[in-house]
């Protein structure tokens, strides 16, 4: 009974965040197109994965805010880096990289905003320790973060990019399996593949260009 009125509790508090979520997505919508739809997709992929990990209702609210937050610290990265039609250089991308930190920073003077820091903070991990920004490893990093990276990296690979197509659905599957155990968890990776076999998730091809890093 108490994770029910948990659950409800903070269904209240991201009812009263609609407002500020929407005018924050806008803005790095607005800042970089690129990024329409992608903090969506990536929410949907991540929550059929907390879903089969037995999440209820309390984490599944902060992990709906989380990944519709993940990419806000872009807000702080210049638009010249954003919307650079090709691959960044060593100085673009190391710019790029600060963006978990800049949008944790962000969100940390947002009361009603705190569940979603560890999905802004640590999606960028890798489970081999070659992540950014804290350069965490395995069970150090937040299950949020785990969970987060594998939903972000598939819509990333799936997604067009200015210098490449878009990868097929199963060569996406097949890169989440090779990558198992060093850039991500492998639980996780598992649990995403076999809920995208399951048909759980959908995606339509191609999509349009998403966030790389």
């Amino acid at each position: 009974m108490r994770e029910r009125g948990e659950g409800t509790v903070a269904r209240r508090g991201n009812r009263l965040s609609v407002p500020l979520i929407a005018n924050l997505t806008t803005a790095l919508e607005t800042r970089d197109p690129h990024l329409r739809g992608h903090c969506g997709r990536v929410t949907a992929f991540a929550e059929a994965i907390a879903v089969r990990l037995g999440w209820r209702a309390r984490r599944l609210d902060g992990l709906r805010l989380g990944g519709a937050l993940h990419d806000v610290g872009k807000l702080a990265v210049a638009e010249s880096v954003l919307r650079k039609p090709g691959r960044l250089s060593a100085a673009e991308l190391a710019h790029m990289q600060t963006h978990p930190a800049a949008g944790a920073r962000l969100l940390g003077t947002i009361e009603e905003l705190q569940p979603a820091l560890p999905y802004v903070l640590f999606h960028h991990e890798r489970w081999d320790g070659g992540g950014y920004p804290h350069g965490l490893a395995g069970e150090a990093i937040p299950v949020e973060g785990r969970l987060l990276a594998v939903a972000d990296a598939f819509d990333a690979m799936t997604s067009a990019r200015p210098y490449r197509p878009p990868l097929s659905v199963h060569a996406a599957l097949v890169e989440l399996g090779r990558c198992a155990g060093s850039q991500f968890d492998p639980l996780v990776a598992r649990i995403f593949v076999a809920a995208w076999q399951a048909g759980e998730l959908v995606v339509s091809e191609p999509l349009p260009v998403a966030a790389a890093f």
